[in-house]
């Protein structure tokens, strides 16, 4: 450690203990402006025989029982850092060199998990529901739902899911370890907006060094640390790949895309279905999407793909109404192809009289009868000059008997010919 670093990490030591009560919330708003300060707190938290480490523990811890939120957030950006510190030196089997950032974590864990009474907190999450919008979803775009007699039981229901009491911790062992760490990283995760582009890449490489070390994919990633397997559980997974989507989406592309693969590649190797869920949803909402690499100073945000208004979806919703309108469109398509057909092919079809009068036909149904001196009248009946009866009465029976005689003649004609083939059948026969 150089010894301008110590210079600025001994005055920051210094100038907090003098400060008022009046003047603390000055003072929290001044520290985003001290540019040297937080590079040199990684350092001291980075060399575990550092004669600085104890006393910046210390401080880092007054700031987080200040109750200031500026404060808080000071000490949580260091957060992946102690973290990594913590788990490298208890796989290395050197406790006595962690004690003081044990009892900054364990500070923190105990504050956080009561209220200002003094009493446990009960966490609380609202379990989001289709039937209400929200940043993703559109209700109406989803289609009608059933209205069932459960359906109608739970509507205007919410789920929500508690965590909680939690239980006060004095020391770290095998198993409350990551209970705590997992706590710990909720704590942090809630906070993501405020932290720094620094804070974000200790939460990257925290998640890749976590989850590689003591496997093959250590090599590949040439990390020269520790070479002990740590342990993890599912829910530390998913709280590592809560930060790495929020630094994925707000300028550390690189290092995020590593962390995600190297947790996924852990999460696939310990079967764990949670964190594996949760990896494969943010890296397929990832994919084909344009990430900002240099969106670091810019408004912070996840992103999401808002699904499609309502009207786009319902224009083409399958209805009774709907279905009904498809089939008068049909039936009139139909009738219109015929009518083109029988005008287009340009065949006339013929009219058949059967009492084989001719003349032309009116638009009320008479018909125009032939007259003997080549005229009709549209009733039918003839003129009363020459001989108005005779003539057409004559011509009328005519042409009947004419019509009667064919069609006898034609039946007596088919029933020969079915009797001659009978007759030649059972011969053959």
């Amino acid at each position: 450690m150089l010894a301008m670093d110590q210079g600025v990490v001994e005055d920051w030591l210094s100038e907090y203990k003098t400060l008022p009560d009046s003047a603390v919330s000055t003072y929290a708003a001044s520290l985003k402006d001290k540019g040297v300060l937080v590079p040199a707190l990684y350092k001291v938290i980075r060399e575990n025989y550092s004669d600085f480490l104890e006393p910046v523990c210390h401080q880092l811890f007054e700031f987080y029982r200040s109750g200031e939120p500026q404060l808080q957030r000071f000490t949580l950006q260091f957060l992946p850092e102690l973290l990594w510190s913590l788990l490298s030196v208890s796989a290395a089997r050197d406790p006595h060199t962690s004690g003081c950032i044990e009892a900054l974590l364990l500070g923190i864990y105990n504050l956080e998990i009561i209220d200002k009474d003094g009493q446990s907190k009960i966490l609380s999450f609202t379990v989001p529901s289709l039937s209400k919008p929200s940043v993703y979803h559109e209700p109406s775009a989803i289609g009608s739902i059933a209205l069932t007699e459960g359906a109608l039981a739970n509507r205007g229901l919410s789920r929500v899911v508690y965590s909680g009491p939690h239980l006060q911790r004095e020391t770290f062992t095998a198993q409350n370890r990551f209970d705590v760490l997992t706590f710990l990283l909720l704590c942090y995760n809630a906070a993501l907006s405020y932290m720094t582009a620094t804070s974000l890449q200790s939460i990257c490489q925290l998640s890749s060094r976590v989850c590689i070390c003591g496997y093959p994919r250590q090599q590949i990633r040439r990390y020269k640390g520790i070479t002990t397997r740590l342990t993890v559980t599912s829910e530390f997974l998913v709280q590592l790949f809560t930060g790495i989507h929020y630094a994925l989406c707000n300028g550390e592309v690189e290092l995020g895309s590593k962390a995600l693969d190297d947790v996924l590649y852990r999460a696939q190797l310990e079967l764990f279905p949670e964190a594996l869920l949760v990896g494969n949803a943010i890296k397929s909402s990832l994919h084909g999407a344009a990430l900002k690499s240099n969106n670091k100073e810019g408004a912070r945000s996840i992103q999401v793909e808002i699904t499609p208004t309502s009207s786009r979806i319902s224009r083409n919703a399958v209805t009774s109404l709907s279905i009904r309108g498809h089939r008068w469109k049909r039936h009139e398509s139909q009738e219109v192809s015929v009518d083109s057909d029988a005008a287009v092919g340009g065949v006339a079809i013929p009219e058949i009289s059967v009492t084989g009068v001719s003349g032309e036909r009116m638009a009320n149904g008479d018909s125009l009868r032939p007259r003997p001196d080549g005229r009709a009248q549209p009733d039918g009946r003839a003129q009363p000059d020459g001989d108005p009866l005779g003539a057409a009465s004559e011509v009328g029976v005519d042409l009947r008997g004419q019509e009667v005689r064919r069609q006898k003649s034609v039946r007596r004609m088919v029933e020969n010919e079915g009797s001659g083939s009978a007759s030649t059948g059972r011969s053959q026969y």
